[in-house]
């Protein structure tokens, strides 16, 4: 049943805050295509299951491809895990055979197993910076990072970097507790062009997802990075 049945005086004003007064306050508007591809990354991250069923459709009716869609949910294993991640695989596959997408999409793959590491590095490179090089040899789990979370996923195609950066700061700001991560990929969201208020405009649509606890820490990490 219609929650606008069962609670219509919270719909009323969920409603109006999260599709208008949020959606239209000024100086802080996103193109369609880019909040609602924050708003699914928000969701995958606070691991909201039912809103992301809701919203996916929207998404795909407001200029998000199918690609783009199944890239943000492929990148959330690498900041959520396989465990949290695979309920929405799940639910975008089942939504998108019922609109008649045929799956699979076309491969979007880059690398291979032998120069995953190396391309990995070349865009921990290009996202943060010279020093990202070596950092690669620390330990096992810095050349996974590179080799697996960067080689694997940031080098396939349907995302630019820029964009790739985008969707890891919101996994990151929804499911909390990453705060020096957060840091981090707000400065390289940053090196990508993607600029303190754009940023700050991403926290702000994404807000009624999340809510304002984790959305006032996320501004803090946004302010942080621009002070660094």
């Amino acid at each position: 049943m219609s929650l606008y049945k069962t609670d219509p005086e919270f719909m009323e004003r969920f409603s109006h805050f999260a599709f208008d007064e949020v959606v239209h306050e000024e100086n802080q508007q996103l193109d369609d295509v880019t909040r609602y591809m924050a708003i699914l990354a928000t969701l995958i991250g606070c691991q909201g299951t039912d809103a992301y069923r809701e919203i996916l459709p929207k998404a795909l009716e407001n200029g998000v491809t199918p690609i783009a869609v199944k890239e943000i949910v492929y990148q959330a294993v690498d900041y959520l895990g396989y465990g949290r991640m695979l309920p929405f695989l799940n639910i975008t596959n089942e939504i998108m055979e019922n609109r008649g997408i045929e799956l699979p999409l076309e491969g979007q793959a880059t690398t291979t197993f032998e120069n995953r590491l190396e391309r990995g590095i070349d865009a921990q490179v290009e996202i943060f910076g010279e020093h990202m090089k070596e950092a690669w040899k620390a330990g096992h789990i810095n050349r996974w990072l590179a080799s697996n979370c960067f080689g694997d996923y940031y080098t396939r195609t349907g995302l630019n970097l820029a964009q790739r950066e985008m969707i890891t700061f919101c996994f990151l700001s929804a499911q909390g507790g990453c705060e020096p991560q957060l840091i981090g990929h707000a400065k390289g969201n940053m090196n990508m062009g993607n600029d303190k208020a754009f940023l700050m405009k991403i926290v702000s649509q994404c807000l009624p997802y999340i809510g304002y606890p984790r959305s006032l820490n996320a501004m803090n990490c946004i302010n942080k990075a621009a002070e660094d």
